[in-house]
């Protein structure tokens, strides 16, 4: 089989669309790679079937993935033994040497739970994108506390990077396999 004959599902759950274009980032960057990429939100993922490998991505807020993402797990997870996955968390912003910028880089909450459900061969962190025009009223008031948190924090190059990994992780097992 030839990579273009590998299918791969994207999935993440975002609250205000900034998840959505990283998910949608690795999208592109897989299908350059020459891979079959299909990017869908997870509620509208009913089945895993016809996906040789998963890429399932949050939003994480105050350490949580979105429920979406997690539904989705749950609803679809048996489907996910024997695939390759990957998950990726998008949320931490400010700046990277900054405290509270650390204290959001931390794994979610659910990756034990998502690891044991998923055995993922792969888990990121992204750093995201904040903009108070997003934000209801009480939100965008307790950001100007903290300032330096609203901006577009995501770094494109290690977002593709990273696509590149695991299309050469999924080529490289279709090439060994001997297809």
């Amino acid at each position: 089989m030839t990579p273009q004959g590998l299918s791969v599902l994207v999935t993440a759950a975002s609250r205000h669309g900034s998840t959505g274009e990283i998910a949608a980032a690795i999208c592109d960057q897989l299908q350059r790679r020459g891979l079959r990429a299909s990017l869908r939100a997870p509620a509208e993922v009913t089945s895993f079937d016809g996906y040789d490998a998963v890429i399932i991505g949050s939003a994480v807020y105050i350490g949580h993935w979105l429920e979406p993402a997690m539904d989705l797990v749950t609803r679809c997870g048996d489907e996910l033994k024997g695939r390759p996955v990957w998950l990726f968390t998008s949320g931490p912003v400010g700046k990277a040497t900054g405290m509270l910028y650390q204290s959001m880089g931390t794994d979610p909450v659910e990756l034990p739970q998502l690891r044991a459900a998923t055995a993922p061969r792969g888990h990121m962190i992204f750093a995201g994108k904040l903009s108070p025009k997003s934000l209801p009223f009480a939100q965008r008031m307790s950001v100007r506390v903290f300032h330096g948190l609203t901006g577009d924090f995501r770094d494109w190059a290690e977002i593709r990077r990273w696509a590149d990994r695991i299309a050469d992780q999924l080529i490289g097992s279709d090439a060994t396999a001997g297809c």
